[in-house]
C-alpha cells in the first residue's frame, strides 16, 4: 500500500468547487510530518486500523487488530512512544471525534474502509486546530463525497469469515445523499496454543454499522447532516469472557471555503452515545475451567461537542482562528466479587469531563520558504466523580468514594518551517506540544483481565507531550521518499503501574479485593516521563509502468523515567512499545485487468507489561492479494493473510501462557467500484 507525504500547498490561492462540508487542509501542514492515504491505498483493506498501521509508528495498544481485539484495547497511538488502551491519538471523521466518550478507544468496525475516501495521519502533537486528545498525533478521516460514487465488497474467508460492505453517494437536485453499511461475522480462532485447556475459547466477531448523510448548498456554504449507528459482539478467547459495544452519533456541519474575496468558516455540532458490556473470567489451575470475575453489564456514556473556525487567505498569507468544547458523561455498571456461588457485589462508577479551548494559527509562503505557527489555550475539568460498591444481597454499601472536582488550564502550540531546495527536494523542521486529559474509564473504573486487576485513579493529571523533529524528502522521477528524525518527551504518562503480585490482598487498595495466584495488582498512575527519539522513513519507486515497490520503517528508542511515583520503572521500555517496525510491499500489474499485491510487516520484540518481564517475540507477517477486473466496475479477488502461518505473539500472562494472532486465512470476494 503506497503512503505519501502530504503535498506542498499551492503558492496561489485557487477557487475550487468543493462538495463536502469541510475546510481544506491547513496550508501549514506541509511543514509537519503528515502522511496521506488515498482511496487506492485503502482498496483491499477491510479494516481501517490495518490500513493505518502501514504508517510507521501507528498501532493499536496490542498487536492484534480490531478483527480480534477487545474494544477497550482499540485506542490508536502514533510514533511507538507508549501505546495505551485509551489511545494517545485523536481520530476524527470530517472533524467529528470518533474516540469513545467513556474510554477513548475507537470502534473500528463502525468505520468501514469503503466509506472513507482519504486519511491524513499527523505524526507528533496535533495542537492547533485539533485540540485535546491529539497527544501523539491525529488521524483525520474524510468520508466518501465523490458524486455518484459506489464502493462495495463482499467476501468469504476461512474461520467462518463473512463480510459485506457498501457505500454510495447520489445527487438529488442540488443535494447529495450518502449512505453506507457493513455486516461481518467471523468464528475466529483460539489464541492460546501451548497449555491450552477447557478454559480457552475462540476470538469470534459479529458486527454491523450504518450511516447516512445529506448535504446541500446553503448560500456559498455547504451544510451536512449525518447520523450513524453500530454494534459489535465479541468472544474474548476465554470461556465466559465476551463484550458488546454499541452506539450512535449525529452531527451537523456548515462550512464555506476561503478564497481571495471571502473568509472561510465552519460551524459544527455533534453528539455521540455509546454503551459497552464487557465480562471477564478468572482462569483456574491448568486452564481447566474459568470462574466469572466481572460482569460489566452496561457502560452508558454520552459525548458532545461544538467547534467553530474562521479561515482567511491571500496570495502568501493564511490564518485560522477558532474555538471548541467537548464534554463527556458516563458510568460503569458491573457485578463483581465471585466467591464461587455467583457475584456478591455491585459497582457504579463514573463522572463527567469537559475540555474547552481557543486557538490561532498563521502561515506565510514566501519564495521557497513556508513558515507556520500557532497556539491554543485549553481549560479542563472533571466533576461528579463517584464509585459506589454495594452488597447485592443486602444492598449495604461496602465501599464508596466521591473524588473532589478538579480543573486546570493547558497551553500548547506548534511551529514549523519548510524550504524547497529544488523542484523535487525539500527540508523541514517543527516543534510542538500537546495534551490529553484522562478518560472517564481511566479516572473511575477498575477492571480485571484474567487474573490481573487494575485499579482506577481519580487523581490522574492530563498527559503532556513536547517534541521536535526534522526531515527531508522529495520526488525525483519515479521515486517519492521522506525521512524524519524526532525527539518526544511524554510527561505525566498514564501507565498501569504494578503494585504487587498475587495471591493476596493489598491494604492500601481496599477496593481491589483478593488478587489470585498468577495475577498482579496494578493502578493507573502518572508515572514520571517517557523520553523517546527515533527515525521514520517511507519511499515508493515505480520500477516500470507495471511494477511498483514501497517500503516504510521506524525506529523508536523509548525509556521511562518513573520519578518518585514509580522509581521501579526507571530505565525500562514502556509496555507494548517495539523498537523497530517496518513494511515492504510490491504492486504488480502483469495484465491490464489483473493486479497483484504483496505486503511484509515486521515488528521487533515488545513487552506485555510495565516491568519488562513478559516479552513478546519479534513478529513477521506476509499477506498477498490478487484482483481481477471483470468489467463495468466489477471485480473478483483472492487473498491470503499470514501466508506462512507465522506464530505472532500478542499477549503473555504472569504464568507464561502465550496468546497468538490470526493463523493463515484464505479469502475470496467480489468488488464493485464506480
Amino acid at each position: 500500500m503506497p503512503i505519501t507525504p502530504a503535498a506542498e500547498p499551492p503558492a496561489v490561492v485557487q477557487t475550487v468547487t468543493v462538495t463536502a462540508a469541510r475546510l481544506p487542509p491547513p496550508t501549514g501542514d506541509a511543514a509537519f510530518s503528515i502522511i496521506t492515504l488515498t482511496p487506492a491505498d485503502l482498496e483491499g483493506q477491510p479494516r481501517l486500523d490495518e490500513a493505518i498501521k502501514q504508517v510507521p509508528g501507528a498501532s493499536l495498544f496490542r498487536r492484534t487488530s480490531s478483527a480480534a481485539a477487545n474494544p477497550t484495547t482499540q485506542g490508536l497511538s502514533l510514533r511507538s512512544i507508549a501505546p495505551s488502551g485509551a489511545g494517545r491519538a485523536l481520530v476524527t471523521l470530517d472533524g467529528v471525534p470518533q474516540n469513545d466518550p467513556f474510554g477513548g478507544w475507537v470502534i473500528w468496525s463502525s468505520l468501514p474502509t469503503e466509506a472513507i475516501e482519504g486519511v491524513s495521519v499527523v505524526r507528533g502533537a496535533g495542537a492547533g486546530p485539533y485540540g485535546a486528545g491529539a497527544l501523539t498525533g491525529v488521524v483525520a478521516l474524510d468520508e466518501l463525497s465523490r458524486p455518484e460514487a459506489v464502493e462495495a465488497q463482499a467476501s468469504l474467508a476461512e474461520l467462518g469469515g463473512r463480510r459485506a460492505a457498501a457505500a454510495a453517494t447520489h445527487v438529488i437536485g442540488k443535494a447529495e445523499l450518502f449512505a453506507s453499511g457493513s455486516v461481518e461475522h467471523n468464528d475466529g480462532w483460539v489464541p492460546v496454543r501451548e497449555g491450552r485447556g477447557a478454559a480457552d475459547d475462540r476470538l469470534s466477531l459479529d458486527d454491523w454499522s450504518l450511516a447516512t448523510r445529506l448535504q446541500a448548498p446553503l448560500g456559498r456554504a455547504v451544510m451536512a447532516v449525518r447520523v450513524g449507528a453500530y454494534r459489535e459482539h465479541r468472544h474474548a478467547g476465554i470461556v465466559g469472557a465476551q463484550s458488546t459495544a454499541q452506539g450512535s452519533d449525529a452531527s451537523v456541519t456548515i462550512a464555506a471555503q476561503p478564497d481571495a474575496d471571502h473568509t472561510g468558516w465552519r460551524l459544527q455540532g455533534w453528539v455521540r452515545q455509546s454503551n459497552l458490556a464487557n465480562s471477564s473470567a478468572a482462569v483456574g489451575p491448568g486452564r481447566a475451567f474459568t470462574t466469572p470475575a466481572n460482569d460489566q453489564y452496561a457502560t452508558p456514556a454520552i459525548g458532545w461537542g461544538l467547534n467553530a473556525a474562521l479561515r482567511g487567505a491571500s496570495r502568501a498569507f493564511t490564518w485560522e482562528t477558532g474555538a471548541d468544547v467537548r464534554g463527556a458523561a458516563g458510568e460503569d455498571q458491573e457485578n463483581f466479587r465471585n466467591l464461587g456461588a455467583g457475584f456478591t457485589r455491585n459497582r457504579i462508577a463514573g463522572g463527567r469531563t469537559l475540555v474547552a479551548g481557543a486557538y490561532g494559527e498563521a502561515t506565510l509562503k514566501t519564495g521557497a520558504w513556508l513558515l507556520t505557527g500557532g497556539a491554543r489555550l485549553d481549560g479542563w475539568a472533571t466533576a461528579g466523580g463517584h464509585r459506589i460498591e454495594t452488597d447485592r444481597a443486602t444492598g449495604a454499601v461496602t465501599f464508596q468514594d466521591h473524588p473532589a472536582d478538579r480543573s486546570g488550564t493547558v497551553f500548547s502550540g506548534r511551529v514549523g518551517a519548510r524550504r524547497d531546495l529544488t523542484d523535487g527536494l525539500y527540508v523541514r523542521a517543527a516543534a510542538y506540544s500537546g495534551f490529553r486529559a484522562p478518560t472517564l474509564n481511566e479516572l473511575y473504573r477498575p477492571f480485571r483481565v484474567g487474573n490481573d486487576i487494575t485499579e482506577a485513579n481519580a487523581d490522574l493529571k492530563p498527559e503532556r507531550l513536547y517534541g521536535v523533529e526534522g526531515g527531508f524528502g522529495g520526488t525525483e522521477g519515479r521515486l517519492t521518499w521522506e525521512a524524519v528524525g524526532f525527539y518526544n518527551q511524554l510527561k505525566d504518562a498514564v501507565t498501569n503501574v504494578t503494585i504487587g503480585a498475587g495471591p493476596g490482598t493489598f491494604p492500601d487498595f481496599p477496593g481491589a479485593g483478593f488478587v489470585p495466584a498468577g495475577g498482579a495488582l496494578r493502578q493507573r498512575q502518572n508515572a514520571g516521563a517517557i523520553d523517546a527519539y527515533g527515525v521514520e522513513a517511507q519511499a515508493a519507486y515505480a520500477l516500470s509502468h507495471a511494477v511498483r515497490v514501497r517500503a516504510s520503517g521506524g525506529y523508536t528508542h523509548a525509556r521511562v523515567d518513573g520519578g518518585a511515583q514509580a522509581p521501579q520503572l526507571t530505565g525500562l521500555r514502556p509496555a507494548q512499545t517495539p523498537r523497530f517496525t517496518g513494511t515492504v510491499g510490491v504492486d504488480v500489474t502483469p495484465l491490464q485487468r489483473l493486479q497483484l499485491h504483496g505486503d511484509l510487516r515486521y515488528e521487533s520484540a515488545r513487552f506485555d507489561d510495565d516491568q519488562n518481564t513478559r516479552r513478546l517475540a519479534p513478529a513477521t507477517r506476509v499477506d498477498v492479494r490478487a484482483d481481477l477486473e471483470i468489467g463495468h466496475g466489477a471485480g473478483v479477488f483472492a487473498a491470503v493473510d499470514n501466508v506462512f502461518d507465522a506464530r505472532i505473539q500478542t499477549a503473555r500472562t504472569g504464568n507464561d501462557i502465550v496468546s497468538y494472532d490470526m493463523p493463515r486465512v484464505f479469502s475470496i470476494g467480489l468488488t464493485f467500484r464506480r
